[in-house]
């Protein structure tokens, strides 16, 4: 399996700690070969797909080595279990070196962001997105209320090209005519040799439900991926140069999952399934590349999927801005001062939030003297700030949820 590499073989006891949730600086993840293990996390919010209890051939810890972040798990050895350790730069090695396996874990990972993104939308916005051509409409009859004609009138557009026959094509088309004038920032369509491509701001690269036969790697800017259910709109993921999109429509050919806007001028490099193919095998490290983001998406939407779980909305704040920091892996410790790249709109949507509730939340943090708002982006002077009421609402939340146990214990008696 391994070629050249040197993999080291581990045992651990019945009952003993392999990793632990929260540790940082995962540096390896374990394929068992012999005995079961048992995964666990402090907020189990969803069902993993493939269960808790892992037996040999399976592995743990790749998301966290592969995305270079704190472990999101406990793994605990349910018998005596002999395990192989996999550094992360060998794992690139041998990706590097075997491109069917190196494809049947990014399409393992593309399915689990999608399982997992989805989750995040029901408990965030209470609702499943429809992704299908006709959900395009919806999409855009939400930005033309916002008054966002960029982005509305490329989903009107998409709408009328890929249902022709629809129910509201007449309607869509005479909102493109009313609106054609304000949408300044317009891509509309692109020749299959087109590789690269400029957008300005605020122009939409690609929309939910649309269907998908590219990815694309961000050369110069940066990109936001937004999704649209019931009026109301959530924040995913603010992207920026070298970082790549689009690829779980590309490799599951399936309707876009979310919608992808230009968050400022930006320059981008389109990848199709032709090209797609010859890159494994002459560009490896794109795979190692693809792998490691996505490995840095699913912890991303773990640790959303755990803000969830905050009954306060400031606490959720303050946590969404914690898990921005870590993704940044900025010390949480540090007394200095931090500028997010995003604003009050974007974290009062990163939290499932309607814009007057979000307001009034933002008006509460907003009476910290710590944090400003310094050119729509959001500021804190002391980075441990966000850390200490991180941690006090978390506190909160876990006496809450112990106070309930008791009562429903007694209750039971």
């Amino acid at each position: 399996m391994a070629g050249n590499l040197q993999l080291a073989f581990v045992s651990f006891l019945k009952d003993a700690y392999i990793i632990v949730e929260g540790k940082r600086n995962a540096d390896r993840f374990f394929i068992i070969r012999e005995g079961k293990v048992r995964l666990s996390k402090e907020v189990q919010v969803v069902a993993e797909e493939q269960g808790d209890v892992l037996g040999p051939g399976d592995f743990f810890g790749v998301v966290s080595t592969m995305s270079s972040h704190s472990h999101i798990e406990t793994a605990q050895a349910l018998t005596d279990v002999t395990l192989i350790s996999v550094h992360r730069e060998q794992f690139s090695q041998l990706i590097q070196s075997n491109a069917p396996v190196a494809m049947k874990i990014i399409l393992q990972f593309s399915k689990r962001v999608r399982y997992l993104d989805e989750a995040l939308t029901r408990l965030t916005l209470k609702k499943t997105a429809e992704n299908d051509p006709s959900h395009l409409f919806d999409v855009a009859e939400y930005y033309v209320k916002q008054s966002q004609y960029n982005q509305a009138y490329y989903s009107y557009h998409q709408y009328v090209k890929h249902c022709p026959q629809g129910f509201f094509v007449r309607e869509a088309r005479e909102k493109m005519m009313k609106i054609s004038p304000y949408a300044n920032s317009v891509k509309l369509d692109f020749k299959r040799d087109e590789v690269i491509r400029t957008y300005n701001k605020d122009a939409m690269i690609f929309c939910e439900g649309e269907p998908g036969e590219e990815l694309f790697i961000i050369q110069k800017g940066s990109v936001k991926i937004v999704k649209v259910v019931e009026n109301n709109e959530v924040l995913l993921a603010v992207l920026k140069t070298g970082d790549i999109f689009g690829e779980m429509a590309l490799l599951e050919s399936k309707p876009r999952a979310a919608n992808a806007v230009a968050y400022e001028n930006c320059q981008l490099m389109a990848v199709n399934r032709v090209n797609f193919g010859q890159m494994i095998k002459t560009q490896p490290q794109l795979i190692a590349r693809l792998t490691t983001l996505l490995a840095e998406r699913i912890w991303l939407i773990y640790k959303q999927l755990a803000n969830t779980q905050i009954a306060d909305p400031l606490g959720r704040m303050y946590d969404a801005l914690q898990i921005q920091l870590e993704k940044k892996r900025v010390d949480l410790n540090e007394k200095r001062s931090f500028t997010f790249d995003f604003g009050t709109k974007e974290l009062i949507n990163m939290v499932g939030l309607t814009p007057g509730d979000g307001k009034l939340v933002i008006k509460k943090m907003m009476e910290n003297r710590l944090f400003k708002i310094l050119n729509d982006k959001i500021y804190v002077m002391e980075v441990r700030e966000i850390t200490r009421q991180a941690a006090y609402f978390h506190k909160m939340q876990q006496l809450e949820k112990s106070r309930k146990e008791k009562t429903a214990s007694l209750n039971y008696f």
